[in-house]
């Protein structure tokens, strides 16, 4: 696209509903591999104020405590109080776990190549239990081969998280959401429009006396140093969104699943309305905003 336009990013703390449940079901995955390497795991996990349910198909041959497990990951991220909406001590965990299903498990241990003498080649012998098609790009706008708008938006949520666990900022919880305009010019970014950080902290707390003005010190300023080819002078104000409890005004649903896919929209510089999709089940807490389809233009008002 040539001229200028803007692209937003945005990305979410650990303690963010949706990543919180892809930490959980990672947790899982992994103390399913400790116990043995050849687990099969497919784990979904529902989290909601003061419940945990954990379902799905798994195969193993050693045990694991999963409550414990459940417990461990969100206690870890900082839920340690049923005031923040979920304490990982005292919340509900229930489980709901059954063995592979043996035509999945069929397919993937004597895969269809092997069976029908297609191939002899040793890789092929294993199967897939399940397909799926993902894609996306690299480039060179950062370090990270990631666009700039999704790596500066990472970097806030990394140091809205670190500055809560340090005691920087000790009145915020866990959850958490940051959200990055870049002005393009000729596919280059060139500058930083807006800044939008939502942060659940204490019920006390003045957004504006107080909150506002440690984000943009602690969180803010510092993360755009990180960034000096990118002009930030011109920037709108930082915005910042609060709430006390468990999700209440940031966004809705109350909840996170793993995965969830979310349906967004982003205005070009054109006026036109893009509907994008992207995947919340990564590592990262990312938001990918690859285009899949375009809704019919909308005029101006």
């Amino acid at each position: 696209m040539r001229g200028s336009y803007l692209f937003s990013s945005e990305s979410v703390t650990e303690g963010h509903p949706d990543k919180l449940a892809d930490r959980i079901s990672d947790a899982i995955l992994d103390s399913m591999l400790r116990v043995d390497s050849s687990s099969r795991v497919a784990c979904e996990t529902l989290v909601t104020t003061g419940l945990v349910m954990v379902s799905g198909e798994i195969t193993t041959g050693g045990w694991v405590d999963i409550p414990a497990v459940v417990r461990s990951a969100i206690t870890d991220v900082g839920y340690t109080n049923a005031r923040f909406g979920l304490d990982g001590e005292t919340c509900g965990v229930i489980t709901a776990i059954q063995e592979q299903s043996p035509d999945i498990a069929r397919g993937v241990e004597d895969s269809v190549e092997h069976r029908e003498r297609h191939s002899g080649d040793e890789l092929d012998l294993l199967g897939a239990g399940d397909q799926g098609m993902m894609f996306g790009f690299a480039c060179r706008e950062t370090e990270d081969l990631m666009p700039l708008p999704i790596a500066m938006a990472h970097r806030l949520a990394r140091r809205l998280a670190d500055v809560r666990k340090a005691g920087v900022v000790p009145y915020l919880r866990p959850d958490g959401k940051s959200q990055v305009s870049i002005e393009y010019e000729d596919r280059r970014p060139v500058r930083v429009d807006s800044v939008l950080i939502s942060a659940q902290h204490r019920e006390e707390v003045d957004v504006e006396t107080l909150l506002k003005p440690d984000v943009i010190a602690e969180v803010i300023d510092p993360v755009l140093r990180e960034f000096p080819d990118v002009d930030a002078t011109t920037m709108k104000p930082p915005m910042s969104t609060a709430t006390a409890g468990w999700r209440r005004t940031v966004a809705e649903p109350s909840a996170g699943r793993t995965p969830r896919r979310w349906i967004a929209r982003r205005r070009t510089w054109r006026g036109t309305w893009r509907r994008t999709s992207w995947p919340r089940g990564s590592r990262t807490g990312s938001s990918s905003r690859w285009r899949t389809r375009s809704a019919p233009r909308i005029p101006r008002r």
